[in-house]
């Protein structure tokens, strides 16, 4: 009799102790399972919906943002282009090495300021070629290039030459100017030809490049420079940390005029302290390891003055 009684004890208190564990082990997954929820819920990228500016003004002149579909083509480009955060970041760095360069050329011609933001619209500021052979900063088509004064050969192509091209760029602006008489369809010819923007005016008989309606990549043009320049002109407003020594600095060099025949550039380079590489990033109009040279003809050569290659960015 006793003896059953001390099973029946052991067995109850065994029964119990299984059951604090079992309890135990559903509280612990239950905690875990909310640890696993809290954590995947940090995990979780906060997508903000950026605010559109109520106004702005593209080379002096107003974008009227009262209108739906202004509104709406900009939010576009301005969400589109802050989250698009590796390529964003890379061009605001290449700004800081670029645009002291192309402002300076903007305001010899007396072209607005927010012209650069083309440049940027056009090349992401490299020296790029498209699908249909535009090349450069400010990709230019080669009879374009060649009607505004860029000498392209086998031997030199100066769409590469980011001030020669500029100054092309700009005499194509002021011309532009002339024929539309205001600096936003100046923007959208750039983009779409002279040609293609008339017939449009004339089909639609309209002018303004806010009432027209334009093939997706010249209705999107202007709104993608426009957020370029918001995106830059406070890039922390739109999640770019980027610190000042971050930025690319530009590039320290001094210009050499040459006059006769250049055989190789290697062994050019090489009496100039560099090499065949570092003097053709500064001159990629250069097209042949070698230049020949006509009497009476002359060129400017960079050449990175000592340790310019090393020292950037001290």
């Amino acid at each position: 009799m006793g003896r059953k009684i001390i099973l029946k004890t052991l067995a109850g208190i065994g029964a119990a102790a299984l059951l604090f564990i079992i309890i135990g082990l559903i509280q612990d997954s239950n905690s875990g399972q909310d640890m696993s929820e809290q954590s995947f819920q940090q995990e979780i990228q906060r997508v903000i919906s950026f605010e559109t500016p109520d106004s702005l003004y593209f080379a002096g002149e107003r974008v009227p943002m009262e209108n739906f579909d202004t509104r709406e083509s900009l939010d576009r480009e301005l969400n589109t282009n802050a989250y698009f955060h590796s390529s964003t970041m890379l061009l605001i760095k290449r700004s800081h090495r670029y645009f002291p360069v192309i402002e300076q050329i903007l305001k010899e011609y007396n072209i607005p300021d927010d012209f650069k933001y083309l440049a940027v619209a056009e090349s992401s500021l490299a020296n790029t070629i498209s699908p249909v052979g535009a090349t450069g900063f400010w990709q230019f088509m080669k009879s374009t290039a060649n009607e505004y004064g860029l000498e392209i050969n086998d031997e030199i192509d100066e769409r590469y030459h980011l001030e020669k091209s500029t100054e092309a760029a700009c005499r194509y602006f002021l011309k532009s100017y002339e024929k539309y008489g205001n600096w936003t369809m100046v923007a959208a010819s750039y983009n779409r030809g002279s040609k293609g923007v008339d017939n449009l005016i004339d089909i639609q008989e309209q002018d303004n490049y806010y009432d027209l309606l334009l093939p997706e990549e010249t209705s999107r043009y202007l709104f993608r420079i426009l957020a370029f320049k918001t995106i830059f002109s406070n890039p922390e407003a739109y999640g770019f940390e980027i610190p000042e020594e971050h930025l690319y600095p530009p590039l320290e060099y001094i210009t050499v005029s040459i006059d006769t025949t250049v055989s190789s550039f290697a062994e050019f380079a090489a009496d100039y302290g560099t090499n065949y590489k570092i003097l053709k990033a500064l001159n990629p109009w250069l097209r042949q390891p070698y230049l020949n040279i006509s009497s009476g003809e002359s060129y400017q050569i960079k050449v990175p003055v000592d340790g310019a290659r090393t020292n950037a960015y001290e």
